[in-house]
This record gives structure tokens, C-alpha cells and sequence, in this order.
């Protein structure tokens, strides 16, 4: 962790014994920036060190399923919310569904070991969004560590050249929009992920909030500026 240090700005990587562990024994990823700089300390290449994390996504059962219909995609995304257990995790801006909204808040109610991370990129683009992350905090405390960890992680990626990601992800499941096969207008496409796919966006959430800046409280929700006011 010291040599990881050592080649981080500032100083300080944010690298924990636990990070590693998991790391060398592939429950997690390492992320791209991580594995540079450890290419660099070891002198060897992605493949060598990383192929234990790796390969077991490229072995998986778990194929892809296409949703083409906003029918399927909608339930599949009300799916993954009512099934998590452990870690919900969801990116994106532009969420505006409200009932979907409201699965997610009642799955934190109803479940309060659950881990939710949501991480936007950019402001939000709807009110109903931003109305979301007020009945968040209302319902947790980031702060809160009464269960042993913080269960509720608000953020927002403000890079603007970082791109957009979209996705829902549990430990069980996952849906990822992709471009709508019918219209350019409409949302209503995605594929539909199995459990080892799944975890690997776990860790992609993880990573994005870690890069990110936190929504701890309701006035920084409130400073947060709607793109969409009229709708």
C-alpha cells in the first residue's frame, strides 16, 4: 500500500489491506487507474496480474439478455430493485419514473441492511429525481453507522468529460439501457445481467462514488440545479 502511495497524487491512495485482499483473491476488481500503477511497481502487465479477476467473467453462464420493449425493460428494472439484499447500486441523471422511484425508496424501508450507492453524472435532469434524493436522506443518514457500515452513499460525478453511465446492479442482477432499437426518442431498450456480470458493476458503482463528490445532506441536494425545470 505504501508503494501504491507513493505513486498517488497527494499522497494518498485510499488503498486498504482489505482492498488487496480482495483484489488477490478476485471478489473485486481493481480498478483501471489501480492496475496501472501496480503494472508499474511489478513491471509486469495487465494480463499477468489480473487475469485471476478477469477470466471468470469471460467463463460465466451468465448470458446477456436483450430487452426490447419498454414492457420487459420496466419490470426487469422493478426486478432488480425488489430482489436486492445486499448492495443496490444506480447511475445516471435522468431518471423521471416516479413509481420506480418509490421501489427504491420502499426497498430501503423494507430491507435496512441494504447498501445503496447512487451516483449521478452530472445535475439532475428532472425534478422528480432531485426529489428522490431529499426522500433518501430523509429515510437514511449517511452518517449513520449503526449496522456496522454506511448504508446510504449519494454522489455526483462532475468531470465533464467523464461519460454517462446508466445502470441498475445488484449482487443478483443487473439492467443496462442501451440506444432504444425502435426510436431515438424512447427508452426502452437494455440487456439484462446475471450475477457474475452483475458484481462487476458493483464494483463500478464503488469506484465511481469513490471518485465522485458526496451528497451528504439535504442542502446539497437543494444546491444541486435541475437541467429540466418545465418538465
Amino acid at each position: 500500500m505504501e508503494a501504491i502511495d507513493r505513486r498517488t497524487a497527494g499522497g494518498h491512495s485510499g488503498v486498504t489491506p482489505t482492498m488487496v485482499s480482495g483484489w488477490e483473491l478476485g471478489r473485486h476488481t481493481t480498478s483501471h487507474a489501480h492496475r496501472k500503477t501496480l503494472c508499474a511497481i511489478y513491471g509486469k502487465s495487465v494480463d499477468e496480474l489480473f487475469a485471476h479477476q478477469d477470466q471468470p467473467l469471460a467463463d460465466s453462464d451468465d448470458a446477456p439478455r436483450l430487452l426490447a420493449r419498454y414492457a420487459d425493460l420496466y419490470p426487469a428494472m422493478l426486478t432488480v430493485v425488489g430482489e436486492a439484499r445486499e448492495c443496490l447500486i444506480v447511475t445516471g441523471s435522468r431518471s423521471r419514473n416516479g413509481s420506480y422511484l418509490e421501489a427504491i425508496e420502499a426497498a430501503l424501508v423494507a430491507n435496512p441492511a441494504l447498501v445503496l450507492y447512487r451516483v449521478l453524472h452530472g445535475p439532475p435532469h428532472y425534478r422528480v429525481l432531485k426529489q428522490h434524493l431529499v426522500r433518501l436522506l430523509e429515510l437514511r443518514d449517511p452518517q449513520d453507522r449503526s449496522l456496522g457500515v454506511k448504508t446510504l452513499h449519494l454522489a455526483v460525478e462532475e468531470d465533464q468529460w467523464a461519460p454517462e453511465r446508466f445502470f441498475i446492479a445488484s449482487e443478483r442482477a443487473a439492467v443496462v439501457p442501451i440506444p432504444s432499437l425502435t426510436s431515438h426518442e424512447a427508452f426502452d431498450s437494455a440487456v439484462l445481467l446475471g450475477p457474475g456480470p452483475a458484481s462487476r458493476l458493483l464494483d463500478h458503482g464503488r469506484q465511481a462514488y469513490a471518485a465522485a463528490r458526496r451528497i451528504e445532506t439535504v442542502d446539497d441536494v437543494r444546491a444541486l440545479e435541475v437541467l429540466r425545470e418545465r418538465e
